[in-house]
């Protein structure tokens, strides 16, 4: 069907039915009187009587059709008081905003519902995750508690050790019960931001001597970039900054190679916003995962298959953390190049 037979308006339809009605009729009153001024009157008067009654009645009828499509796309949208508008008092509209309509309709119901898979989706897998990241501790605690009451808690050698280990996942379990708390009171906007004005150099160098000190035979070097060095001032919460920062360099020193190196660079953006990139020089993320790397729990590939401990949620807690500050986080990577992450703060 053509575009000009889908747009026929209910008028047109009125005069041609009229029209078809109207002509038989009258040739037949000329043939049967032979008087073509009779004919012509019956033709008048039969036409617009035609015209008007089909025309009222299919405007009627198709308007109790469209107050019960409004409906039934504004059902479960709308108060009372809006329900009864589209079912008694819309205006009429044409066939084709009608049709616009439902359209719209149908692909705003689309997206919700691709938006309800996705989250679906998710939910499986946090769940999922989630099951693992737990079950993980809880079965080593359950191996070390059951060999000492079989028999190792009498052997000084073993049980001293086992228990050290039972405490490393126990600790493992709180620190993830922490994290899962923190992201939650996080999304309900109930951790408060203390904001300050503060160096962000001095702070990245604090946390670069943390993870030093802390760090266990990995001899990354940490370092600021050499252009990156005049003191820059931002306005944030400094405490959930250092934390920010902290997990993106406990991140890099993960993933990062022997003997490699973090660097942090901070740049002026637009006059209103600071910069802050961590780099490593590590293996890197693969280009269908650097979009996924801020959800809770996952885990690319390769940080898999490296068994690498952790809850999982560190990523994702530095995306609340700086959405909270109302600024953005993204990261680039390239595989067995390295990882740069970087995001944004308010300058003082």
């Amino acid at each position: 069907m053509s575009n000009r037979e889908s747009n026929i308006t209910p008028r047109q339809i009125a005069l041609t039915a009229a029209l078809i009605l109207s002509i038989p009729e009258s040739l037949l009153v000329i043939w049967a009187s032979g008087k073509w001024a009779l004919g012509l009157l019956s033709f008048t008067a039969l036409f617009l009587i035609s015209y008007f009654v089909i025309n009222s009645l299919l405007e009627r009828f198709i308007n109790r059709k469209i107050k019960l499509i409004y409906k039934f796309i504004h059902k479960t949208k709308t108060t009372k008081k809006e329900e009864t508008y589209y079912k008694y008092i819309l205006p009429p509209k044409t066939l084709e905003e009608v049709s616009k309509d439902v359209e719209d309709w149908a692909i705003e119901n689309e997206t919700e519902m691709e938006l309800l898979r996705q989250n679906e989706q998710f939910r499986k897998e946090f769940l999922q995750n989630l099951s693992h990241e737990f079950k993980t501790p809880i079965f080593s605690i359950q191996g070390y508690i059951e060999t000492l009451l079989d028999g190792a808690l009498d052997d000084p050698k073993v049980n001293k050790k086992y228990l050290e280990n039972a405490g490393r996942n126990v600790e493992r379990l709180s620190n993830l019960l922490s994290d899962l708390e923190q992201i939650s009171k996080l999304e309900r906007g109930e951790l408060p931001l203390i904001k300050q004005s503060f160096i962000i150099q001095d702070l990245v160098r604090e946390v670069f001597e943390m993870s030093e000190s802390t760090a266990e035979g990995n001899s990354i070097h940490c370092s600021i970039k050499k252009e990156c060095e005049t003191p820059l001032i931002v306005f944030a919460d400094k405490e959930k900054i250092r934390q920010v920062l902290s997990n993106l360099v406990e991140n890099a020193r993960k993933y990062g190679k022997q003997n490699g190196s973090i660097t942090a660079s901070m740049y002026k953006t637009d006059g209103k916003h600071i910069l802050i990139e961590i780099t490593d020089d590590g293996i890197g993320i693969a280009e269908k995962e650097i979009s996924r790397i801020f959800e809770r729990f996952y885990r690319t590939e390769i940080g898999r298959a490296r068994d690498i401990t952790g809850s999982g949620l560190g990523l994702a807690i530095c995306k609340h953390i700086i959405e909270a500050h109302g600024e953005t986080i993204h990261a680039r990577s390239t595989e067995q190049v390295g990882t740069t992450i970087g995001f944004t703060l308010p300058i003082s």
